[in-house]
This record gives structure tokens, sequence and C-alpha cells, in this order.
């Protein structure tokens, strides 16, 4: 009887740990201009049953992130890995080749490390030029066919267009927009919990 009281105890236990997610980003993730505390990550996490790790940093570029990313994965050990990142190459005009080979590794080594990748849509400012703009844009729904993963919409679509929801630099969201992305991402998270 005692045996079988710790195993159902076990059970309820491992029922209740909380999936982790990886949040590997920019300072769009990373509460550029504002308190870590109020950023969306954060807000998030006291909304959520999901065990969330920012690893965002300010001016993050896929090779920066896939440099550090081996380490990430062997510490944090996450279920999930979300991939925002691009931003930073676009706007700097990186080659549309050095940023599509990169998040491939991403992902690949998210998938070596038994853990499930989700690539975040990212868009650049038009006036990169509407050639440039829509291959870049292009990178994202090319390698989630490619890679058999999901594609999350950009959280920044509707927020952008919003000037006061952004910073003056008119690139980052401002604090009033942190709880709407907060919102955006729990409900992607919820979708993908419930199926």
């Amino acid at each position: 009887m005692r045996i079988i009281f710790f195993l159902v105890l076990g059970l309820f236990s491992q029922g209740a740990i909380a999936q982790k997610l990886l949040i590997l980003g920019d300072s769009l993730s990373a509460a550029y201009g504002m308190q870590q505390q109020q950023g969306w990550p954060q807000l998030l996490q006291s909304n959520t049953d999901w065990q969330l790790v920012n690893t965002s940093i300010s001016g993050e570029t896929t090779a920066g992130g896939l440099a550090r990313l081996p380490a990430l994965l062997k510490l944090h050990q996450p279920d999930v890995v979300l991939i925002e990142l691009g931003g930073n190459d676009g706007l700097r005009g990186f080659t549309i080749d050095s940023i599509q080979t990169n998040l491939s590794k991403i992902i690949t080594l998210t998938k070596q490390h038994k853990a499930t990748p989700i690539l975040m849509q990212i868009r650049i400012p038009p006036n990169y030029g509407p050639r440039y703009g829509q291959l870049f844009s292009d990178i994202y729904p090319q390698l989630a066919e490619k890679h058999k993963l999901r594609l999350w919409p950009f959280f920044m679509d509707n927020i952008a267009v919003d000037n006061t929801l952004m910073q003056e630099d008119g690139i980052h969201p401002n604090s009033k927009a942190q709880p709407l992305i907060s919102d955006f991402v729990g409900k992607l998270l919820l979708d993908l919990k419930t199926e």
C-alpha cells in the first residue's frame, strides 16, 4: 500500500512539472528601453504554467544566437525553444543566405537536443526596399516547411503600426505594448499545450 501511494504521488509530481520554454531572441524580447519586469516574458511568466527562460539579448543576431545556443541547451534543458531572431541581421543588411543558414543550424541544434523548435516570423521596416524585405520575410515560412516545424506569427505586426505602442526609435515596442505581446504569446502557448 505504501509503495502504491508513492507511485501515485510520483505520477502527480511528474504531471505537475511545468514544461520549459527557452526564448532565444533579441531586443524585442529583452525588454529594451525598460525594466526587465516590464517586458512581455516577465509578464507572461505570471500568467502561464510554463517555465520561461528568457535568454534574449539586445542586438543579438542569428550568428550570436547560434554561438550561444549549445551552452544554453545544455544548461537549461528546455522542452521548447522559441526562436525570435533575424531582425538585427536584416537591419544590418546581412545576406539572405547567411540568415537562413544560421537559423537552419539553430533549428537543427535544437532538435538534436530533443527540444521542439518554434520559429517566429520576423519582418523588417519597408525602407530596406521591397525586394530585400520580401526575401527576408520569405526565409521563415521556407524554413518552417523545410524543417517541418511550427511558424508563429510576428507579435509586432499589429503593434508596429500603432505609434502609441512604439518607442521613439520606431523599432521597439514600449511598455504599453508589453501586456499585448504577453497575451499574444500566451494564447499561442495555450494552443501548443492543448494540441
